[in-house]
């Protein structure tokens, strides 16, 4: 059944409530209950449930390993429990942090990594959703201790870029975030020795796809090594076909380090379109259900 209001026309209502949006007031507790039971909340754990599967799917988290997380508003963050399969996870089984770490909501435990999901939120405002996991190739990279060589994938410039690698530290602490926090407003993918690799992104799905890239990136870079051109012999995509595809991140919305002071604006990149489309889904799946 086709709905008699367009798409357009509802994204633009749901555009301007959102930014008109104020702060709920009174009883912390039913605020907390109100943000976790809200309905862009809801449409936010669906797609972490199904970013969870994904991750497992392709065999990037093994075990309970790997942490998801998505800012919800200013005050509070959405996350995947410690001590669950990705494989596993279910709506219910998300958590709600406020910036602080401190569990508000949810039934299961909160994951053991928010200090680094959290610090990294906290240090890139454009930062609104963030993924830990261990896929094998880009894990590899950080055994070793190296990243991938710039400018020889074209999805990978577009969508991750410059890499960066940090030492060794305990996972959980804040020691990981101290290595990780100076690095995030350069890279949006980074990788941690001996532990796995953490991207983050405006949304939830975009976080994962950095995932996917990052570690197709460095498979490719391994498969090249077999057949005899090791990482530092790739030959590089030519400067002006660089600057094509940054052209082309620029007209995307998407931040990159290397655009300087010409950054796409992030209130508009980060703060609402993820907010947008997650309630303008559920007022168009409202307004086409069968009567």
């Amino acid at each position: 059944m086709s709905s008699p209001v367009s798409r357009a026309t509802v994204e633009s209502i749901v555009r301007d409530v959102l930014r008109r949006r104020s702060t709920l007031s009174g009883d912390p507790g039913r605020e907390v209950e109100l943000v976790f039971d809200s309905d862009l909340a809801l449409a936010l754990k669906h797609e972490m449930v199904e970013v969870g599967r994904k991750l497992w799917l392709r065999q990037y988290v093994d075990g309970n390993g790997g942490n998801v997380s998505c800012r919800l508003g200013d005050e509070w963050v959405l996350c995947t429990p410690t001590l669950t399969s990705k494989g596993d996870l279910r709506v219910e089984d998300i958590c709600l942090v406020d910036m602080d770490g401190r569990q508000v909501a949810g039934v299961k435990r909160r994951s053991s990594e928010m200090l680094l999901h959290l610090a990294i939120m906290k240090a890139v405002p454009a930062a609104r959703a963030v993924i830990h996991c261990h896929p094998p190739h880009a894990t590899a990279f950080a055994l070793a201790g190296k990243v991938p060589p710039e400018g020889i994938l074209a999805e990978h410039e577009v969508f991750v870029g410059p890499v960066a690698v940090t030492p060794f530290e305990m996972p959980g602490t804040q020691a990981v975030a101290d290595l990780v926090v100076p690095l995030a407003a350069r890279h949006n993918s980074i990788l941690m020795a001996n532990h796995g690799l953490v991207t983050w992104a405006d949304n939830l799905t975009h976080a994962e796809w950095f995932v996917e890239v990052m570690d197709t990136t460095c498979r490719i870079v391994i498969l090249a090594a077999q057949l005899g051109v090791p990482p530092e012999k790739i030959p590089p995509i030519s400067e002006k076909g660089v600057d094509g595809l940054l052209n082309l991140k620029k007209r995307l919305g998407m931040p990159d380090a290397r655009f300087g002071d010409e950054q796409p604006s992030d209130a508009s990149y980060a703060e609402v379109e993820q907010d947008v489309t997650a309630v303008t889904d559920l007022v168009m799946k409202a307004l086409t259900a069968p009567k």
